[in-house]
Order: structure tokens, then C-alpha cells, then sequence
């Protein structure tokens, strides 16, 4: 079954840290920009970061430059978000989506016809 599993979310007060990862399952990751996205109540989704498969090349929304550092380990299957000095405007459910060789501002500016969704995991920031 061809899936992506997100977890490490949870609740964290304001200026704390969360690892999540974002395992795949059913196919390989290494051909694939991974990117994560989320979504408050509310509010449309947004892409947050977004990898490359081939050159490492990443993209991060100016919201959370210098704050979130996304990284990806191939022969885990897994892309990992670190997030740090999380502050409440952070609370979202946060996806991780595939696209097959795809292009890596792209995915996370425009995330339309992308191959493969995560359910999410709940980021709820706050004191």
C-alpha cells in the first residue's frame, strides 16, 4: 500500500521544539521532492519547505526562515521537519505530500497535482 505517515506532532509552548517526520511506505522516496504543507482553521493551506530528490536543493516560506530545517534520509525513507522557536501562529495540522521528480519552489508555491498526501499530525502551540 503506497502511503505517507506523518508524526512528532503534539502540543509545545511558544519558543519550544518539534521534530516530524514523514515516512514512506509502498514506494521510494529518492526520486520524489517531498514537500510539507499546513493548514489552520480557517485558513487555506501553505506550503512551509519543500526538498529535492536530486541536488539537495530546498525552499522554505518566509514565515519560517531560520526557524524550520527540513532534511531528507533516503535509505529511511523519511523526510524529517525540525521546527524551532515555534510560536503560536505555528499551530496547524501539517502534511507531508510527494511529487514524482517535480520541481522544488513550484511544489511548495503552486502543491497542485502532487502524486502522494499524508493524513497530517496536530502542531498546537501555546503556554
Amino acid at each position: 500500500q503506497v502511503q505517507l505517515v506523518e508524526s512528532g506532532g503534539g502540543l509545545v509552548q511558544p519558543g519550544g521544539s518539534l521534530r516530524l517526520s514523514c515516512v514512506a511506505s509502498g514506494f521510494h522516496l529518492d526520486s520524489y521532492v517531498i514537500g510539507w504543507f499546513r493548514q489552520a482553521p480557517g485558513k487555506e493551506r501553505e506550503g512551509i519547505s519543500c526538498i529535492s530528490y536530486s541536488d539537495g536543493s530546498t525552499y522554505y516560506r518566509d514565515s519560517v526562515k531560520g526557524r524550520f530545517t527540513i532534511s531528507r534520509a533516503n535509505a529511511l525513507n523519511t523526510v524529517y521537519l525540525q521546527m524551532n522557536s515555534l510560536r503560536p501562529d505555528d499551530s496547524a495540522v501539517y502534511y507531508c505530500a510527494a511529487e514524482y521528480q517535480g520541481a522544488v519552489k513550484p511544489m511548495c508555491v503552486h502543491a497542485t497535482d502532487l502524486d502522494y498526501w499524508g493524513q497530517g499530525t496536530l502542531v498546537t502551540v501555546s503556554s
